[in-house]
């Protein structure tokens, strides 16, 4: 049944696609197909709409580097450079992977031209190398805010403007590093298909066991141990800030009986809504997309017991590149004084164009 499955899907894959040929499909042919494939068919049309909106996150990334490099929404030097990162990983995520991956691979016919220019292998390093950054910068901030609430004598060696400088310049390097071998195992030609990989493998490497083990190590390292240490770093954390929280109410009880605001208690708070918040959005943006390429690499390798649908790949890849759109909405809910910040440069931003329209 699963290689039936697989079969159809192949076939619904690779047939000529446009917007009004997958609906056709899909309206004309929908009792022929299991629920698995009406589910595929649907998310594929979705993507004509879902992705061109997602391309919003190119200006929304770009003013979030501008508010956070001015260094006026109240967050330390070291917090700042972090995010200043992260939105800049996300940005290069957003160009490499949706705009020049995604967006041609929905609009196949727009974009036939790539498969006579022949980069795919250059891109795909620049991309993969994106992608680790994107990802370990939030491994990053995350274990910032661990010292900085776990562990005081480390805090004021290790949460600095110059500490996070060099850690963002490292993991930056590895990551390019990491990646290099994409161009010797890829070819430069574009493959053009919604795969973990998008560009057409040397022919040696496509079902050894080498290949294997380097893709498999990479979805590990990439986003499989991110996973593990930002979920035990968060849980060690939320730990230390409730057993903290608790002895220092109890002191604040025991001295006359004291009602105000507690300045530290509140910093703490928003520290932890603001970690919080952005971890649990990466880790529910690539659960789905994690499970499914270590599942689509074992399949290859002959390990077959479970079958995964198809549509859970797109569900993946479209979770996934959410996630990089979604952080400046994160810091305007959570941030008053970025969302003060953002609000003067929309203020401003308009006034701008309402004056040159006049």
């Amino acid at each position: 049944m699963g290689l039936n499955l697989r079969t159809s899907y192949w076939n619904v894959t690779t047939m000529d696609r446009s917007f009004s040929s997958d609906i056709y499909f899909l309206s004309t042919y929908y009792d022929r197909y299991s629920l698995d494939n009406r589910l595929y068919l649907a998310l594929k049309i979705i993507q004509y709409i879902y992705y061109p909106i997602l391309t919003i996150g190119v200006p929304v990334n770009l003013l979030t580097i501008g508010i956070l490099s001015r260094g006026k929404c109240g967050l330390s030097h070291c917090v700042t450079r972090y995010l200043v990162a992260m939105s800049a990983a996300d940005l290069l995520v957003i160009i490499l992977d949706l705009i020049l991956r995604h967006i041609p691979i929905v609009y196949l016919e727009q974009f036939r031209y790539l498969y006579d220019i022949h980069v795919c292998n250059i891109h795909a390093v620049l991309l993969y190398a994106a992608t680790d950054c994107s990802v370990w910068f939030t491994v990053t901030f995350t274990f910032d805010r661990f010292v900085a609430i776990c562990c005081h004598k480390l805090k004021s060696k290790y949460c600095s403007e110059k500490t996070s400088a060099v850690i963002v310049g490292t993991v930056t390097v590895l990551s390019c590093l990491k990646n290099i071998f994409w161009y010797f195992l890829l070819t430069g030609r574009y493959w053009l298909v919604n795969q973990p990989w998008f560009c057409v493998a040397k022919v040696e490497f496509w079902s050894s066991r080498a290949w294997g083990t380097i893709e498999f190590l990479h979805n590990i390292i990439t986003p499989g141990l991110p996973f593990v240490l930002i979920l035990l770093l968060n849980a060690l954390t939320v730990r230390h800030i409730l057993v903290s929280s608790r002895g220092r109410r109890r002191l604040r009880a025991h001295n006359n009986g004291e009602r105000r605001r507690d300045p530290e208690m509140e910093s703490r708070r928003k520290s932890i809504i603001l970690l919080l918040v952005i971890s649990g959005n990466f880790i529910l943006s690539w659960a789905v997309f994690m499970v499914w390429s270590l599942w689509y690499r074992m399949w290859y390798l002959g390990y077959r017991s479970v079958f995964l649908p198809l549509y859970l790949r797109e569900v993946g890849f479209m979770l996934q590149l959410l996630c990089c759109c979604t952080n400046t909405a994160i810091y305007a809910v959570t941030q008053t004084q970025f969302r003060e910040q953002l609000k003067n440069v929309l203020k401003h931003l308009f006034t701008t164009i309402s004056k040159f329209i006049q």
